[in-house]
């Protein structure tokens, strides 16, 4: 009886104990639009050569100065020591070690130290133990032409750099006056480029070797108006790796391959590879430096819809697959140092390593099940028998990891405080069956305070590509809807990867059929579910996924509102307006040979009149060459003719992809104001909108 007694007495005592512990915890809060300005974006990385330090980036967005600034970090590969690199206003990226591993350099445009030193993006160098940086190149023109560093590489000696130098679509400015516009002269089947706009007749990534006691740079190899990109220095230093397409007009094909030079300027160049569509991608070396690794896509046809595949080539041009039963897409290839292979595996709704076999048939994931089965690993880098990942997970925004024998150690923390305030909520897989037979896959997240039995407002968000998939890392939109006590439902349609090579093509040259089945099917499932209440949905979605907004309230009487964010309904306007002549080409045909596929896929617009009713507000950027404005501009009109309720938001200067940090936060209001406007118009004020 006394150890009874005893016994509840210190269960009452630890009870009260959690209850006070309860009590005085810090209650979670629901995100808001101002923690865009509070999360911590983590780049990178890289390792030092000893493999003691990883270099990386941390970017954040400043409301008040309406730009996001980027700073270079290190932390140590145990955890002990974290140290800030760069400061200032101007940003700092490409961060890399020297060979030595004593510097520290990186891409930056901060002023030189002279009047006369180059303007625009430079590699600068500083002390691994601290200090100012010191401007290490200054180019200026090279050839008679007025170049950019858009990258560059160590050689392993140290002795001198190998840059990439694009040729400036602009000459810079006199000193206190404005650079002078001058007509832009095309001869080029492939003329338009989003971000860089039009595009000149010489206007091709070349590689240099700059001299670091002459300060010159010169050309590596004899070949002219062609890319040459992604290029890596072979381990004992004899040879340069790269990817370029040789073909007699380069514009009108994806036969990218690899090639192999000397590192000396004006050598001859090497092609090791003759696929008739794309070699290339990530290269990585052996540790012998005897083979590279690569990535291998699809034929022209399937241009937008490519999966990559693994390959090796040896220097004398051998070409072998491994793991051809992997079906799926890869990239980052690595060697570890005793010469087996992995790469970067995108996989259904999540991303992994995982190693694949020189001379078999299949791969390992080499990630253990509690991290691969929960999110995606982003990107990956190794040194001296260590590998760092960047890894997100639902509740996670991308961090810094140690991986080690197939576990995660965490090396970075920089959203820790802020993830400990925040009310953050689950996203669960999904699956259903569209109408004819397909099996799709999606992701349902749901409020914070959902509850079983109750149907709630619910986003159907539209990934674009459309070679792309949702997946399981930190997403602020979806948990920033679900804090607007939206459920969101994402659908990985045909046409996106993860699913395999004949899921991705599904689509190709039949948009807005099959992908509308398996987004309608997924619609069904999450109603079906009791999560949506189906007299309360809105679909959105921004390129892709603009254009299959539009496919859908063309399809679909269900939806209360749409958001259609760079968009097009009308593909025969877009033939040679955007940058996708070889897709338009190559999937479809041309429009004077092919003008009923034309007409079949273009649904949207020229039959609005009889498909749609729905609400709809479009979006884009002027300056977006990828999906111009003129695609929301047309349905705009479309349906203003119609009298069908519709506005159209433009945003001065935007590409494809914002960079204007007060836009981007404008982008989510509007949103959010529109889903309210038709979802749930008496729960948000305009005032809270703005929180």
């Amino acid at each position: 009886m006394l150890l009874l007694i005893k016994k509840s007495l210190v269960y009452a005592i630890v009870c009260a104990a959690a209850v006070s512990f309860a009590q005085d915890a810090p209650k979670k809060r629901a995100i808001t639009l101002d923690d865009l300005g509070k999360l911590e974006r983590v780049g990178g990385p890289a390792l030092s050569p000893d493999g003691e330090w990883v270099l990386y980036s941390v970017s954040k967005t400043d409301f008040k100065e309406d730009k996001n600034d980027s700073h270079l970090w290190m932390v140590k590969w145990d955890g002990s020591e974290r140290v800030q690199l760069t400061y200032g206003k101007e940003g700092a990226g490409g961060a890399k070690f020297s060979p030595d591993g004593k510097y520290i350099s990186f891409l930056s445009s901060r002023p030189g130290p002279t009047s006369s030193s180059a303007k625009g993006s430079q590699v600068w160098v500083m002390d691994r133990r601290g200090g100012e940086p010191q401007q290490l190149t200054d180019v200026k023109s090279v050839d008679g032409k007025d170049m950019e560093i858009s990258g560059y590489l160590w050689a392993p000696d140290g002795k001198k750099l190998l840059l990439t130098l694009h040729p400036k679509s602009e000459p810079d400015a006199e000193e206190g006056k404005p650079a002078k516009p001058q007509p832009i002269v095309i001869d080029r089947y492939h003329f338009k480029e989003d971000v860089e706009g039009y595009i000149h007749n010489d206007q091709w990534d070349a590689l240099y070797l700059w001299d670091l006691t002459t300060k010159k740079a010169e050309k590596l190899t004899t070949d002219k108006n062609v890319n040459e990109e992604g290029a890596v220095f072979s381990p004992d230093g004899a040879w340069i790796t790269y990817v370029s397409n040789h073909d007699a007009d380069p514009d009108r094909s994806n036969n990218t391959d690899v090639f192999v030079v000397a590192p000396k300027a004006g050598s001859a160049a090497k092609k090791l590879t003759d696929w008739k569509g794309p070699d290339g991608g990530r290269l990585a070396w052996s540790p012998d430096s005897k083979l590279i690794a690569f990535s291998e896509g699809a034929e022209l046809k399937l241009l937008e819809y490519s999966q990559a595949k693994p390959a090796v080539v040896t220097l004398d041009g051998k070409v072998s697959y491994p793991a051809t039963k992997l079906d799926r897409s890869v990239s980052a290839p690595r060697f570890a140092p005793d010469g087996t292979l992995s790469y970067l595996v995108s996989d259904d709704r999540y991303e992994y390593p995982a190693q694949v076999e020189l001379d078999g048939l299949g791969a390992k994931k080499l990630l253990n099940p509690e991290f691969a089965a929960k999110g995606v690993v982003m990107g990956w880098e190794s040194a001296a028998g260590h590998t760092v990942v960047s890894y997100s997970d639902d509740a996670t925004p991308a961090e810094l990891y140690a991986f080690e024998n197939g576990a995660l150690r965490r090396l970075t923390h920089n959203n820790d405080a802020l993830m400990a305030e925040l009310n953050l909520v689950a996203t669960e897989d999904i699956e259903f069956k569209a109408s004819d037979g397909n099996d799709a896959h999606g992701l349902l997240t749901k409020p914070a305070d959902w509850k079983a039995g109750t149907a709630v407002p619910m986003i159907l968000f539209i990934h674009g590509g459309p070679n792309g998939q949702d997946a399981h890392g930190f997403d602020f939109e979806r948990q920033w809807a679900a804090a607007k006590g939206y459920a969101e439902l994402n659908v990985n349609y045909r046409g996106s990867s993860g699913r395999g090579a004949a899921y991705s093509a599904a689509i190709a040259a039949d948009w807005g059929n099959k992908e509308v089945l398996d987004i309608k099917a997924g619609v069904d499932k999450a109603i079906a579910l009791g999560v949506a209440d189906p007299k309360k949905m809105c679909v959105t979605g921004w390129s892709y996924g603009g254009i299959l907004t539009d496919y859908m309230i063309a399809s679909d009487t269900r939806f209360q509102c749409a958001i259609s964010g760079a968009g097009t309904a009308f593909a025969l306007s877009f033939y040679g307006v955007d940058q996708y002549i070889l897709q338009y080409d190559n999937e479809i045909g041309k429009p004077w040979e092919n003008l009923k596929a034309y007409e079949k896929i273009s649904y949207p617009f020229l039959e609005a009149g009889k498909r749609i009713h729905t609400p709809t507000m479009f979006m884009g950027g002027t300056s977006d060459m990828n999906v111009p404005l003129l695609g929301g501009e047309q349905m705009y009109q479309t349906l203003k003719s119609l009298g069908v309720p519709a506005e159209l938001v433009v945003y001065p200067g935007q590409f494809h992809g914002f960079t204007k940090p007060s836009f981007i936060k404008d982008r989510y209001e509007r949103w959010l104001g529109w889903w309210d406007k038709y979802l749930q118009p008496d729960k948000v004020s305009a005032a809270d909108r703005k929180k």
